[in-house]
């Protein structure tokens, strides 16, 4: 009954323009706390979600501060794997909170759907994840309910963690309230599961539960009640992946044991060196499997070069066989032969040369208006770093927040079909996201035409070059899909690019 009541509430509410400003369209989801509404900001122009506190809720002091709390923790987080805060207030006795609308499915939805992911596909998602609650820890925040129904895949394929419903501040508490079992049990941590303390190591828990359930397509433990499961997690060791899933690397299964320790102190003791194996193994799992699925790509083009696992020092024993292997073909080939193994190809140019490009356009495609300041576009490529091209000014750290549309962004014309390996960008402001696409014909009208990008960067620096995984095209597409603040707004300006084989 209390369900149905909920949801005659949630119906009730469709259509109620929230501060003469949101209009509710429609449900999207709903938990025990709070309705989540698709709606219209009327001031803008534009899609937004919003949470709204169930009434019952309102009537209690802690919970609205908990509802309080989580939009003033996300509203601090600014990163392109977190669902973004744009506002909230409270209207009517109607706490809300409005959150930037991700036009996508959870990744709950997307295994339902699906079954086991591939398994680049799931290191990368894990990644993404990974680095979306870093930034929530490097603000002393701890999620605390990290689960695949919190997890949005946008139209892009990125990973986006949302509902902080339940993050903690350390910074308040060193660590989070004891006494209290949060989170979903499938995912909990024995420390939570017992209603201890936590801190960042009880999302890496979870983080590698979420990884082991994206590899098999099940969690890694049932029982008939949630106390039975979270039991589990406090008692018994996590099953091993690679019985379930035999093509899962060595490399990949150990950081899901090291991440899901019983004792935290056997954990990674922060996110960012459980990061760091996990980018390493997305390569090992690449690298054996001869290519790479979904947002594997992108993830992988945006691991800084000085991190890169198969190209430093930190070269496992898979790592030196696979091109230890690959030194000894080519040595047979050339012994046999008398030729190099790559000797019927046509000659490629030098290893560093530069790319001519002979002309820019801008890239809009609908719900954008197809133009973005094209007056500007020759200033991306004049050889003065002094001028550029800018988008547009947006009110929004993404044009998907700010006017609806996903992106916007720039493609280079090369004077002949070449296989570029580095792009270079010198832009005006840092801190902006973008990724890199590449066609042989075209241009491509829409970003589905272009296919898979071939690098990514996630914190532009104001002179940085990005690496790619080189494939021969003529037209290559820088595509913005997190803006730079300016002080007045939120924009790219790009000063100088350009392209080496």
């Amino acid at each position: 009954m209390a369900d149905e009541a909920t949801t005659g509430l949630a119906s009730s509410l469709i259509g109620t323009v929230l501060s003469e400003r949101y209009r509710l369209e429609s449900k999207l989801g709903s938990g025990g706390m709070s309705t989540v509404y698709l709606a219209r900001d009327v001031t803008l122009e534009r899609w937004v979600a919003v949470k709204v506190m169930h009434r019952e809720m309102s009537d209690q002091p802690d919970q609205i501060e908990r509802f309080r709390r989580e939009a003033r923790a996300v509203a601090q987080l600014s990163h392109p794997n977190v669902v973004a805060v744009i506002d909230a207030g409270e209207d009517g006795g109607h706490p809300y909170i409005v959150f930037e609308y991700v036009d996508g499915e959870t990744l709950k939805q997307r295994i339902e759907r699906v079954g086991p992911l591939p398994v680049d596909e799931a290191t990368a998602y894990a990644i993404e994840i990974g680095r979306g609650l870093a930034a929530a820890h490097s603000r002393r925040l701890v999620h605390r309910d990290v689960k695949p129904q919190n997890v949005l895949i946008d139209s892009e394929g990125r990973a986006k963690v949302t509902d902080f419903g339940i993050a903690r501040s350390l910074e308040a508490d060193g660590l989070t309230q004891t006494g209290r079992v949060l989170g979903t049990t499938d995912y909990v941590s024995p420390e939570q599961a017992m209603g201890r303390g936590v801190d960042a190591r009880t999302d890496i828990y979870s983080l590698g539960v979420l990884l082991y359930e994206m590899l098999t397509g099940e969690v890694p433990f049932a029982a008939e009640t949630v106390v039975g499961v979270a039991m589990k997690h406090v008692n018994e060791d996590m099953p091993d992946v690679q019985r379930r899933r035999p093509e899962v690397s060595s490399a990949l299964a150990a950081v899901i044991e090291r991440s899901t320790g019983k004792d935290p102190k056997k954990r990674y003791p922060d996110m960012a060196s459980c990061l760091a194996d996990l980018e390493a193994a997305l390569e090992v799992e690449v690298a054996r499997s001869g290519g790479s699925h979904g947002q594997a790509t992108a993830v992988l083009g945006s691991v800084p070069t000085k991190r890169k696992f198969l190209t430093t020092r930190r070269v496992s024993a898979a790592g030196i066989f696979l091109v230890l292997a690959a030194t000894v073909a080519a040595l047979l080939i050339t012994a046999l032969t008398g030729k190099s193994g790559s000797s019927s190809e046509p000659s490629a140019a030098p290893a560093g040369s530069p790319v001519q490009i002979v002309d820019t356009r801008s890239f809009d495609p609908p719900p954008g208006d197809q133009e973005e300041h094209d007056d500007e576009l020759g200033l991306a490529i004049d050889g003065n770093p002094g001028t550029g091209w800018t988008t547009e000014n947006y009110e929004a750290p993404t044009t998907k927040a700010a006017v609806g549309k996903p992106g916007v962004g720039l493609v280079l014309v090369a004077s002949k079909p070449a296989a570029a390996r580095t792009m270079r960008i010198r832009s005006e402001v840092g801190g902006w996201a973008m990724q890199v696409y590449a066609s042989d014909s075209g241009p491509p009208t829409s970003l589905q035409g272009w296919g898979r990008p071939i690098g990514s960067e996630t914190d532009m620096d104001t002179d940085q070059t990005v690496e790619l995984s080189p494939r021969t095209a003529q037209y290559y597409l820088i595509w913005i899909t997190q803006l730079a603040s300016t002080g007045s707004g939120y924009s790219v300006q790009i000063n100088e690019v350009g392209l080496k084989s």
